[in-house]
C-alpha cells in the first residue's frame, strides 16, 4: 500500500490530454427546481453521459492507452461491478487489445450486456467486488493478462480526476463538490485538482451507510475492510485502495452515508423532477443533499457529480413503484365486497369519481376475512397523492365496505 500520494496534478492534466479523443466532454447543468428546494446554487456534472454511461471510461481509457506494447499485447483483466468493466471493454476495444473482466454474478444484466457489447471476455464469479476481484487476480497469474484495477491504479486515478479539470473550466466559482464513493478514485482524482486551484473549497464524499468502507477507513487512520450489500452496486466496494486512500485522507473534508431508501428516492427525484436516469451510485451525492446530510449549504454553488446512469429498466420500475407508494400516490387497497355482479363496477365507479386509476385487480375468494358471501378485492390504484387516496378510503368506506390501505414496506 502507497502511504504518499502517488498522483500530481501534471499527472492528471497529462492523461485528460491523452484521453481527449475518446471520452465526452460532459455538461454541468444547473438545476433550477432542486435548487429553490435546497436553498444553494445546485449543478450536476452529467457522467452520466459518457459514452459507457458513466464516469469510468476515463480512467480505463487513460491505463490503456499508457501501456506498453508488451502489455497490450498481452491482454487485460479487470474486476468490475459494472460501470468499470464497461469503461475497460470500450477503451481495450478502441485499441485493439483483448479485455477480460470478471463481474459479480449479482452484477446489473444492463451491465453485463453493455460490457459484452464492446467485445470483452466475461467471467461472473461471486457475489460483490471482492469476490470478482480475487478470482481476476488468479486469472491474471493464471494467464500472463495485465491487470488494470477499477480504483487503485495511478493512471485510473488520473484519467478520473480529468473531471475535476473540466469543472474549473466550466464553473470555477464552484464552492461544493459532493462525491460518491466506492474505491475513491473519482474522488481522490477530484480532490487533487479542486484542492490545488482552490484549497478552500469543500469536498463531501458520500457513501451507502450499508458498506461505507472509506469512511471506516478514515475514521480509523488506516485502510479496513468491511462488508455489505447496496442498491448501489457502483459504489459497493469494500476495502478502499492503497492510492486512493492517502488522497481522500488528505482532502475529501467530510464523507457521509445515506441509506438504501434515500438512494432510491433520489434516483426517482431525479427521473421525475429532473427527467435524468441514474443507477443507484450515480444518484448518491443527490441522496445525501435530498436528505440533508450535508450542512452549511446554504447560499452556496454546489456541484453534484452523477458518475452512472446504467440501471436495468426493471430495477428502475421498482424504484419508481416504491416511490410512488411511499409518496402516496400508488396504493394497495383491500376492499370486502357483497359477492355480486355489480360490486366490481361500482368500486370502479369510486375511484373514477376520486381521479384514481385502478391498476390491477384480484379477486380473493379464499385465504382471507371475507363472509362466505363476500369476496375481498386486492386493488392497486394510482392517485395524485396521498390526500387523494385517503379520500379514495373515505368514499368506499362511506358505502359500508370494509377497506384495508396496505402500508409499503
Amino acid at each position: 500500500m502507497s502511504s504518499t500520494i502517488s498522483v500530481t496534478v501534471a499527472d492528471i492534466k497529462e492523461a485528460r490530454e491523452r484521453i481527449r479523443p475518446f471520452v465526452n466532454l460532459t455538461p454541468c447543468t444547473y438545476s433550477p427546481n432542486l435548487s429553490g428546494e435546497l436553498g444553494c446554487e445546485l449543478f450536476f456534472k452529467m457522467e452520466n453521459l459518457q459514452r459507457t454511461g458513466a464516469y469510468k471510461d476515463r480512467g480505463a481509457m487513460n491505463a490503456v492507452l499508457s501501456l506498453d506494447d508488451a502489455q497490450k499485447k498481452a491482454g487485460v483483466i479487470a474486476a468490475s461491478a459494472g460501470n468499470n468493466a464497461q469503461g475497460l471493454a470500450f477503451a481495450a476495444q478502441r485499441n485493439h487489445v483483448h479485455a477480460t473482466i470478471v463481474m459479480p454474478e449479482t452484477a446489473p444484466m444492463a451491465k453485463v450486456r453493455g460490457t459484452r457489447k464492446y467485445g470483452a471476455e466475461i467471467v461472473l464469479h461471486g457475489n460483490g467486488y471482492d469476490d470478482a476481484f480475487g478470482r481476476a487476480t488468479e486469472l491474471q497469474k493464471e494467464k500472463g493478462y495485465t491487470f488494470v484495477h477499477a480504483f487503485d491504479d495511478p493512471r485510473v486515478l488520473a484519467g478520473q480526476g480529468s473531471v475535476g479539470l473540466e469543472l474549473l473550466e466550466q464553473n470555477p466559482d464552484l464552492d461544493v463538490f459532493v462525491v460518491p464513493i466506492g474505491g475513491g478514485g473519482l474522488a481522490a482524482g477530484m480532490a487533487i485538482v479542486l484542492k490545488d486551484a482552490n484549497p478552500r473549497c469543500r469536498i463531501v464524499g458520500v457513501q451507502a451507510e450499508t458498506i461505507a468502507s472509506m469512511k471506516a477507513s478514515v475514521e480509523a487512520g488506516h485502510i479496513v475492510s468491511v462488508s455489505g450489500t447496496t442498491i448501489a452496486d457502483g459504489i459497493a466496494v469494500g476495502r478502499p485502495g492503497g492510492h486512493t486512500f492517502p488522497v481522500i485522507q488528505k482532502y475529501v473534508d467530510e464523507i457521509v452515508t445515506v441509506t438504501e431508501d434515500e438512494i432510491a428516492q433520489a434516483v426517482l427525484v431525479l427521473l421525475e423532477s429532473e427527467k435524468i436516469v441514474t443507477e443507484g451510485s450515480g444518484a448518491a451525492g443527490v441522496a445525501a443533499l435530498l436528505s440533508r446530510k450535508i450542512s452549511g449549504l446554504e447560499g452556496k454553488k454546489v456541484c453534484a457529480i452523477l458518475t452512472g446512469g446504467n440501471i436495468d429498466t426493471t430495477f428502475l420500475k421498482n424504484i419508481v413503484a416504491r416511490g410512488m407508494a411511499r409518496d402516496g400516490r400508488l396504493a394497495k387497497l383491500l376492499v370486502i365486497v357483497p359477492d355480486r355482479p355489480d360490486s366490481v363496477a361500482k368500486i370502479g365507479a369510486l375511484a373514477a369519481a376520486e381521479k384514481a386509476h385502478i391498476l390491477d385487480i384480484h379477486h380473493r375468494r379464499a385465504f382471507n376475512s371475507a363472509a362466505y358471501r363476500e369476496i375481498e378485492l386486492d386493488l392497486l390504484v394510482e392517485t395524485p397523492g396521498a390526500k387523494e387516496t385517503q379520500a379514495l378510503l373515505q368514499a368506499i368506506s362511506a358505502q359500508g365496505y370494509s377497506t384495508q390501505l396496505v402500508e409499503p414496506d
